[in-house]
């Protein structure tokens, strides 16, 4: 007779093992239960498929701030709703709104409140009314909280249980090894009810680690999460989490105990009779990023972190021979995972992911190309006390304002190349809000807040960019037109799933970058390519391999093509989407 599968108390008490080893696990497997399911703990995975079809060829998403579009006299979360709405439905279906929590600096990220609405925003009603119609992502922002959130208060204070919620090392230590993305000092002296404490800081001083060696600092995250889910959240990003377990002497960064958190946070998600997706922001080299998929049983999906830098050096150089190189060398997904494809986020174009990729002669040529755009370059500490380029400050569609040759007239052409890219790839797609509407570089915010990365956070004027929106002529309307007709026909082509299977295609020009993608039922093929240079090139069909009886057409332009023609003509920055079922 047939065993049966073991429980969710016993899947969970044998990763805690391997977490907290001198406890209870059973014990706290249950509190944990407990904790995720406050009323009623389920007994059984829920019936609902799960795997690859967690997702489909339509889902796309937007990434935004709360109040990335203001107009002074309506709330934001309204306004942005509206937005949603009235121009990016059916174009896409999910939205990331970056922290809207109660915050004191780094636009959102040093959170104060993980269960309170920013009343600047609005409040949850008006977060439930975009989750009504969107699929939405909030930040699990687990690695830190605000130096002046009421948790740390009361640890300063010396009041259970935060008196142990927060990471304490000495100045003696040896941290020499720690690997962090700042160049401030890592550890802050303060002022507790007993005495000076060293609390450790990875991003700043108003951004304190919190200590995950304790289990309790675990439980309220879980709860944190069922809020948020409960709130429509259906999209759990886990910020900053390669960071999260610390050891005194070690990097510091991606630790056997994260990953077993990942994990567990993922069985409970599997669990749940929601939709929950777990997504892991990484800003690493490639082998890091991967890990986060584990055996298929970590996050659901992970960044596809050397896309941002990799597009950027293919479109300034006009050669595709990195992207291409790096793109043949990526595996699929593991079942029940994908990929997020993207090149602009509200961050910077992260360098770290290409390490080992891009040679430093070439990353070089693009730092000092968009510092030419007027883009700032972040720098982050070094073990030996240096310093490295950590990531490129600029918004995406000014990046593509020149080549490494110069300025000319294909600027617009060069950025709608660039996002279509991302649109044919394995994974799903994910465009920042900033790169939909062609926003330009924001000096004045940078010389305002005094920070890189407000060059690339703009708060656009509703009734301003309504009015640009309403020209065709402007490059807002040009841009959101031409990305969003694009989606949308991305959207009904199943050889676009994001686990449709792909294999990059061995071009004999450097300036033209493709894949093949065959949909699941392998019904569908495309092969999509891109003119990633200012020239004419012709595509040898012989390179495509198109089955010769079947019916090709380019799905971008409507033009057929035969598979008996020698050549296929791309004009400089042209895409092509060429599919046996158009």
């Amino acid at each position: 007779m047939a065993e049966n599968p073991p429980s969710l108390s016993v899947k969970v008490a044998q990763i805690v093992r391997g977490i907290y080893p001198d406890l209870d696990a059973n014990i706290l497997a249950s509190m944990i239960i407990d904790a995720f399911w406050p009323d009623e703990a389920p007994r059984r995975k829920r019936g609902r498929v799960r795997g690859n079809n967690l997702w489909s060829e339509k889902d796309a998403l937007v990434i935004t701030y709360g109040n990335s579009i203001i107009d002074g006299a309506h709330k934001p979360l309204d306004l942005l709703h509206d937005f949603l709405v009235r121009y990016l439905k059916g174009a896409v279906n999910a939205v990331h709104i970056l922290p809207f929590f109660p915050y004191t600096s780094d636009d959102g990220f040093a959170v104060s409140d993980f269960r309170a609405v920013n009343p600047q925003l609005g409040d949850w009603p008006d977060i439930n009314r975009i989750a009504g119609d969107f699929t939405l992502m909030s930040d699990l922002v687990l690695n830190h909280v605000s130096s002046q959130s009421n948790w740390f208060n009361a640890y300063r204070q010396g009041k259970a249980p935060y008196d142990t919620f927060f990471f304490e090392a000495s100045p003696e230590d040896n941290l020499s090894m720690v690997v962090r993305p700042r160049t401030t000092p890592l550890l802050q002296e303060v002022e507790t009810a007993d005495g000076i404490r060293h609390v450790w800081c990875t991003f700043s001083h108003d951004q304190v680690d919190l200590d995950f060696r304790n289990p309790q600092v675990l439980l309220e995250f879980l709860r944190i999460i069922r809020l948020h889910v409960d709130n429509g959240v259906q999209i759990i990003r886990l910020d900053a989490v390669a960071f999260l377990w610390k050891v005194v002497g070690s990097p510091s960064i991606h630790l056997p105990q994260t990953h077993a958190i990942i994990k567990l946070m993922r069985l409970l998600c599997d669990y749940a009779p929601e939709k929950i997706i777990l997504l892991t922001e990484t800003n690493v080299p490639k082998a890091e990023n991967l890990s986060y998929f584990g055996e298929g049983d970590e996050a659901h999906a992970i960044y596809n972190f050397p896309l941002p830098p990799l597009i950027l050096h293919a479109m300034m150089s006009g050669s595709a021979k990195y992207l291409h190189k790096w793109q043949r060398a990526m595996p699929p997904a593991p079942y029940g995972c994908a990929y997020l494809n993207f090149t602009a986020s509200h961050d910077g174009i992260g360098m770290r992911p290409a390490e080992g990729v891009l040679p430093e002669a070439e990353k070089e040529k693009v730092i000092k190309t968009v510092r030419d755009l007027g883009g700032l370059v972040s720098m982050r500490a070094l073990p030996d006390g240096g310093e490295s380029p950590y990531e490129l400050n600029t918004t995406f569609f000014e990046a593509m304002g020149r080549t490494f040759k110069g300025t000319d007239a294909h600027h617009f052409d060069r950025f709608i190349c660039s996002q279509t890219i991302v649109m044919s790839l394995e994974g799903i797609p994910a465009f920042y809000i900033h790169s939909l509407l062609a926003t330009s570089n924001d000096h004045a915010q940078v010389e305002h807040r005094g920070m890189n990365r407000a060059i690339n956070r703009h708060r656009w004027d509703y009734p301003t960019l309504e009015s640009l929106l309403a020209d065709p002529t402007t490059i807002q309307a040009r841009a959101l037109e031409t990305l969003t007709k694009r989606l949308k026909l991305r959207g009904q082509q199943t050889a676009f799933h994001p686990n449709a299977t792909q294999f990059t295609v061995n071009l004999e020009h450097e300036r033209v970058f493709g894949v093949w993608r065959q949909s699941l039922d392998r019904r569908q093929s495309i092969f999509a390519i891109h003119n990633v240079s200012d020239e004419n090139v012709d595509v040898h069909t012989n390179a495509l391999n198109m089955i010769e009886d079947e019916t090709w057409t380019d799905l971008l332009s409507g033009d057929q093509i035969s598979a008996s023609a020698e050549t296929i003509t791309l004009e400089p920055y042209q895409c092509r989407w060429i599919s046996n079922r158009g």
